[in-house]
Parts: C-alpha cells; structure tokens; sequence
C-alpha cells in the first residue's frame, strides 16, 4: 500500500471551450483525490487559457489511483458551469517520485475540450511500523 504525500503543482490550462457567450469565462479547479479536494483560486477574465501557479498537497493512502481535476466556470448569479476534467493516473508518479508539469487532455462527454498542464511530486511516508518492530521482539526490547 502506497501512503506518502501529493504535491501537485497546478500550473495552467489552455484551447478550454468558453462557457460564457457574452465575456470571458472566470476558470478555477477542483481537485480531487480520493476523498480529499481542494480548490484553486478563480482566474477572473483570463478565459480560455488562465494561469494559477498553485500547488496542493494531499495526504495519499488507501490505494489512491488517481487524481482528478475539475475545471470549473465562476459564474455570479447563477451557479458555476462544468469546463471539463482530467484524470490523471498516480501510478507512474509513484514509480518515478516526481513528474514535472507535463500537458493532460480535459474532456467532457468524453470530448477533448482544452488541456492542462500539472506537474506531480511524490514524497513517500516512512514506514514507521516497521523500524518499531525491528527494535521490539515480543513486545519485549531484545537485549544485548
């Protein structure tokens, strides 16, 4: 079982399909892994193509597969619109250790509807359980 800690940095998004007709759409994400989200600040007026330079941390364990990102539009008066979203698989991070910000398709209705570029880092917790049971036989500290 993989336990350690997501960094993701959220870097930008671009070509994302305006969802406002009349100005320019106000972009934020949601990112979700597993249980846990988080939200990034809201690009206001950048459109298409916003710029965060945001980084998150999750806690991962408990098979975490992947993470995914939703790209939302801000909208005041109305509730916000559905851009698209990428999922990105956590299994190559956790072999590597870290990925740098590399470009993943955003879909929706399993479009292609812009993209997102991320980059990943993977810092694996210590087994703490282990080093206690090397040090303790029996519940009882072996002796010299």
């Amino acid at each position: 079982m993989v336990q350690g800690t997501l960094e993701v940095l959220l870097v930008s998004a671009k070509g994302l399909e305006n969802t406002d007709f009349l100005c320019n759409m106000d972009p934020y994400a949601i990112l979700i892994c597993r249980t846990q989200e988080q939200k990034s600040s809201v690009a206001s007026g950048k459109g298409s193509d916003p710029e965060w330079n945001e980084s998150f941390v999750f806690t991962i364990s408990d098979n975490a597969t992947e993470l995914c990102i939703k790209l939302m539009d801000s909208d005041a008066g109305s509730s916000d619109d559905f851009v698209g979203e990428a999922k990105i698989p956590l299994e190559p991070l956790f072999a590597e250790g870290s990925l740098p910000p590399t470009v993943y398709n955003v879909v929706k209705d399993q479009e292609y509807c812009g993209e997102i570029k991320v980059g990943l880092t993977f810092t694996p917790q210590e087994n703490r359980q282990q080093a206690f049971d090397e040090e303790n036989f029996g519940g009882w500290r072996a002796s010299n």
